[in-house]
């Protein structure tokens, strides 16, 4: 017999759940902070775990020196191949992550709901190469490149494109999908301004490229709808 209390509205989650690669990528992100805060406080590991940081920058940020030297010598060495990858799980400090975290959950979730959890993993991962590798060949300054941004502004790209999408089917200005990248961008050029520049925007920057381009491709039907509209024009 169906039970009528089955379909209460109590039945329901408050709050929708992560998708559970936002969940994973969150909980890695955030492990590796913790570590190293505990580190840096000297909460745990001595001594020695206040150049904790220093170390694991040192040996998992991606670094353009390193990316032109393996070019030239044609020799691309596990170790720093995976740089491509691990960098987007160091942070330069607890604000720089806690930031991050905030941006990949936010945005993360309601882009997931949407795509589903796989398409958000790969979006991400997709930022992050694409953005590494934009700033091994356009960056001069020689900072290495670390934190998750390129990944999130990959979601960014994500996020732009099915709110493009969205507006397009509605009939809307099509250009207010894009507010939310100007936001950003505008932002980090203020705080470029105040408090120095580096060249990390060209592996974020990219990194929404990315996302953007990559959205047909990732979005359910998306590929199939972009199709439609090419044979349509």
């Amino acid at each position: 017999m169906h039970d009528p209390d089955s379909d209460h509205p109590r039945n329901e989650p408050a709050v929708n759940p992560l998708p559970w690669s936002v969940l994973a990528l969150f909980l890695v992100i955030a492990a590796v902070e913790i570590v190293l805060t505990l580190g840096e406080r000297g909460i745990a590991g001595g001594p020695a775990a206040i150049g904790w940081r220093l170390q694991v920058i040192r040996d998992y940020s991606f670094s353009a020196e390193i990316f032109d030297w393996m070019r030239a010598q044609g020799h691309w060495p596990a170790e720093h191949l995976m740089r491509f990858v691990t960098y987007a799980f160091v942070h330069g400090s607890f604000t720089s992550t806690a930031f991050a975290c905030v941006m990949l959950l936010a945005l993360g979730k309601w882009v997931g709901e949407v795509t589903g959890a796989l398409s958000v993993l790969f979006g991400f991962f997709l930022a992050v190469i694409a953005g590494a590798l934009a700033y091994g060949l356009f960056a001069s300054d020689g900072y290495p490149l670390l934190g998750a941004f390129p990944g999130v502004y990959g979601l960014i790209g994500l996020f732009t494109w099915l709110l493009w999408a969205r507006l397009k089917a509605t009939g809307d200005n099509q250009f207010r999908a894009f507010g939310l990248i100007g936001v950003l961008m505008a932002l980090q050029l203020v705080f470029g301004v105040l408090f120095g520049v580096d060249q990390t925007w060209i592996a974020d920057v990219t990194g929404a490229i990315t996302g953007f381009v990559a959205a047909p491709l990732l979005v359910p039907g998306g590929f199939a709808a972009l199709l439609h509209r090419l044979r349509r024009d």
